[in-house]
């Protein structure tokens, strides 16, 4: 890995840890379900980052979670954040609606 690729991966750790410990931390102080599904999509952003990390280091094998060459563990990864944004989102466009 080259130092731009390395200080790339380094702030975006960094970035997303501290956006994941602030998710923790509202986690503990609220029960909107439009919320906390925020906060969980910041930690499985969180997630997909550390799992970018240990592929590309060669600490996980990407092809053990694959399906007929197809890298599952990416797909899913890369996609829950918005999953969970998405879900958000539309809780909230409900919760106006209803009103």
């Amino acid at each position: 890995m080259s130092a731009g690729e390395i200080a790339y991966l380094v702030s975006r750790l960094a970035t997303a840890a501290i956006a994941a410990f602030l998710a923790i931390v509202l986690w503990s102080r609220t029960r909107d379900l439009a919320w906390m599904l925020i906060v969980i999509g910041a930690i499985s952003s969180y997630a997909e980052i550390i799992f970018n990390l240990l592929v590309r280091l060669g600490i996980v094998d990407e092809g053990r979670f694959g399906l007929a060459g197809i890298p599952l563990g990416r797909i899913l990864l890369s996609n829950l954040p918005f999953i969970f944004l998405g879900a958000a989102l539309l809780v909230m466009i409900f919760r106006k609606r209803l009103r």
